[in-house]
């Protein structure tokens, strides 16, 4: 094992919701170390902005774009098509397409209930297994899904999110326990609480940002920067003996109470 062992170099890498906030940030680490990068998003206009502007720091041969519906069986098959197919095989995937719905779970409509479960953990596996079938024939590839503390831990208001995270970590196991003896690593990373714009409006709440540094064994809110290497290692060489983890990278607040 020399110094290449984290290197990407013509790897081609599919980030879903990587427009911005953390699927933008995690691409670009896997663009820094050499991955050829596919982006996606729902905003076509967002979803351009970040195609150049990866484009111009990156190299245009490196960067694609493709926008569908990771919510939709047909969609998400018509995509992975497209993409091996004008760029070349998947040989890194990271689901990392989500949203968040805040109501009091006895105000939660089920459709808001659905479109969460959907986005967050039903787009893992339409795009997991699509991604999935060219490298079980290659026999290499990586799936990292992208959970969440809400894995393990629950707070009021966010049971749709909770609930699809914590089903994310047993998809995770069960692409494993199909997968792996085919050479595919498939694993898990669990940010905390992450400065972004979808959290910005709590950062900016004093209570609950107080909370969050006291609760936090660090000390502070996570970065979209703090998620980069442990994304790196676990698409590279270097965790090819890594399956069904979920590695939580969260300041210390999972281990403490």
């Amino acid at each position: 094992m020399g110094s290449n062992l984290f290197d990407l170099t013509g790897r081609i890498a599919l980030v879903t919701g990587s427009s911005r906030g953390i699927g933008k940030q995690l691409a670009a680490g896997l663009a820094d170390a050499g991955a050829t990068i596919v982006l996606h998003g729902r905003n076509a206009e967002t979803l351009a902005a970040t195609a150049a502007e990866f484009a111009q720091r990156f190299g245009q041969a490196r960067i694609f774009s493709y926008a569908f519906d990771v919510t939709d069986a047909a969609a998400v098959a018509g995509g992975i098509a497209a993409i091996e197919a004008e760029v070349g095989p998947i040989r890194i995937l990271v689901n990392n397409a989500g949203i968040q719905h805040r109501v009091p779970l006895l105000e939660l409509d089920v459709a808001d209930w659905q479109r969460v479960l959907d986005t967050n953990l039903t787009s893992a596996f339409l795009v997991g297994r699509e991604a999935a079938r060219g490298m079980l024939e290659r026999g290499a590839g990586k799936i990292i899904n992208i959970c969440s503390v809400q894995t393990d831990l629950a707070r009021p208001t966010i049971a749709a999110y909770t609930a699809a995270k914590g089903g994310l970590r047993n998809l995770t196991r069960a692409m494993t326990a199909e997968w792996a003896g085919a050479g595919l690593q498939i694993n898990g990373i669990a940010p905390g609480y992450i400065h972004t714009e979808m959290t910005q409006n709590l950062v900016d709440d004093k209570k609950f940002n107080s909370w969050i540094l006291g609760r936090t064994p660090a000390g502070r809110w996570g970065t979209v920067a703090d998620l980069a290497g442990p994304a790196v290692w676990l698409a590279s060489d270097g965790s090819d003996y890594v399956n069904g983890q979920t590695i939580f990278i969260d300041g210390g607040m999972t281990v403490v109470v």
